[in-house]
């Protein structure tokens, strides 16, 4: 079966690059969809010139893990699933093993937990022409998803939302240092004084993406060609920051872009000789990076978006004043899971950009949920929350729960703030992943809306990384205390 589609007549040739590029995701697509996808895809392996297919998944932090294997152990994992060790959830992002976790550790053995390739997300890497990369799904023995797998538990939410009548459309937006440095640098410099790759402090500047515009382009249309596709890219206020928009799409595609943009950019970064981070706050005296995310509930044909009514000045319907009224109502309690480590709250300080209180407002880019927009097509709220740090998976899925149990229990919203969100009377988030975790741990609401067993998890893997901060010596402590005292 030829997957090749009909080449749409486009003159320019960088649009024509980029509908070529989309063509073959879409066409790759469509067949692994079809019956006997794993016969298609051999013909389509054989189309790319495929010789090795790279399988992956992300961990509780959002950390990709993953390996190459042959074309006869894939076609053979894709029929039938693989094994993959469990140590993904047993350990953290430096690799040291958690002491506290049930889901796996050495009371178990560290087995192979079932995997499943999901065929539908397999995609050529641009800068790896000969490989095909897909996604993987863990489950249980008898066939159920893995509780604490991030992208499981985004599938549940999603199921949810589909139960109750609306398809979520998502869409992340992402910013991110870039620095001239390697690992290596990074390690020698004991990570300071690096060097950015753009000085000074200069938000939208066109002359400073002219001046990058190789690596520009490269993110850009790597991105492209690899499915993940770029709205916008610009720089922001800081040196070397990036900021990304990704395009909306259903919740579960929009999920998978998030988490693949970052790797993304960081495989493309690399192959230029630097680094992106993605931290919250990289330095005190710069803003923050964020990983807002765009929402807004459908019908289920997808025709219609329930969060606009016409008949109301504003144009908010009450589906959309019960979603953000859950959201805001479960802010607090849900922020572990919106910030999910020591770094993410030294984002959230008065006047830079970032929230401190659970509050929502019109264009108000003060408060923690900004509601944009007035027409049909167009009406979404931005939950600015999420940092860059995030693991969109998990961001994704417990906003869009907080959002689905308010429109369930019908929650009406705080008043909305129309001024500076940082003098509004509301209620005021965690300071810090200690105080976010034990309001996360003692949340039933948690429980009952993603789960016993990935709370459970998740609270365990952040607790870790709270006693990992503890006992650590700062740069800042040495510098304040090792002459004086």
């Amino acid at each position: 079966m030829a997957i090749r589609p009909k080449a749409k007549v486009i003159s320019h040739p960088v649009m024509a690059r980029r509908a070529r590029a989309k063509e073959k995701v879409d066409a790759a697509r469509t067949v692994m969809r079809e019956p006997g996808g794993v016969d298609f895809l051999r013909k389509w392996f054989e189309e790319k010139g495929v010789r090795k297919v790279k399988l992956g998944a992300v961990d509780i932090d959002g950390v990709w893990r993953g390996k190459y294997i042959s074309l006869d152990k894939f076609f053979s994992a894709a029929k039938g699933g693989l094994g993959f060790c469990d140590v993904v959830f047993g350990w953290d992002l430096a690799d040291e093993l958690l002491d506290n976790t049930q889901v796996t550790g050495w009371h178990t053995g560290y087995p192979d937990a079932n995997a499943r390739v999901d065929v539908s997300t397999g995609r050529i890497i641009p800068w790896e022409p000969d490989t095909a990369a897909f996604l993987l799904d863990f489950v249980n023995k008898d066939g159920s998803p893995f509780g604490a797998s991030p992208r499981q538990l985004l599938q549940k939410i999603g199921r949810r939302a589909r139960d109750m009548g609306y398809l979520p459309k998502f869409g992340a937006e992402y910013e991110f240092f870039i620095f001239k440095e390697t690992p290596q640098s990074l390690k020698e410099k004991g990570f300071q004084n690096l060097t950015p790759l753009t000085p000074g402090m200069f938000g939208y500047s066109w002359l400073r993406t002219s001046l990058s515009a190789p690596l520009v382009h490269a993110i850009i249309d790597g991105c492209n060609a690899f499915g993940v596709d770029i709205e916008g890219f610009h720089t922001e206020t800081g040196p070397g920051v990036f900021e990304a928009a990704i395009r909306y799409d259903d919740l579960e595609k929009s999920a998978d872009k998030a988490v693949l943009f970052k790797t993304v950019v960081k495989e493309i970064c690399a192959r230029h000789g630097l680094t992106a981070c993605f931290m919250a706050k990289v330095n005190a005296k710069l803003p923050g990076c964020s990983g807002h995310v765009h929402q807004s509930l459908w019908n289920m044909k997808g025709d219609r978006n329930t969060f606009h009514d016409e008949s109301v000045p504003d144009g908010m319907s009450q589906t959309m004043r019960h979603y953000i009224g859950g959201q805001v109502s479960l802010m607090p309690e849900f922020t572990a899971l919106y910030w999910p480590t020591v770094n993410s709250y030294k984002r959230s300080v008065e006047n830079t950009w970032a929230p401190t209180t659970a509050t929502w407002g019109q264009e108000n880019r003060t408060t923690a949920i900004r509601v944009i927009g007035d027409s049909p097509k167009s009406m979404r709220l931005e939950y600015r929350q999420l940092a860059a740090d995030m693991n969109a998976y998990i961001g994704m899925a417990a906003s869009l729960a907080a959002g689905l149990w308010g429109v369930e229990n019908k929650v009406e919203p705080p008043p909305m703030c129309s001024g500076n969100g940082y003098e509004a009377n509301a209620q005021p988030l965690p300071r810090n992943l200690k105080e976010a975790v034990e309001l996360l741990e003692r949340s039933d609401r948690a429980r009952e809306l993603l789960g016993e067993d990935f709370v459970d998890h998740y609270v365990r893997t952040r607790k870790w990384e709270v006693r990992q901060y503890e006992r650590a010596v700062t740069n800042w402590e040495l510098e304040r205390y090792m002459e004086l005292i």
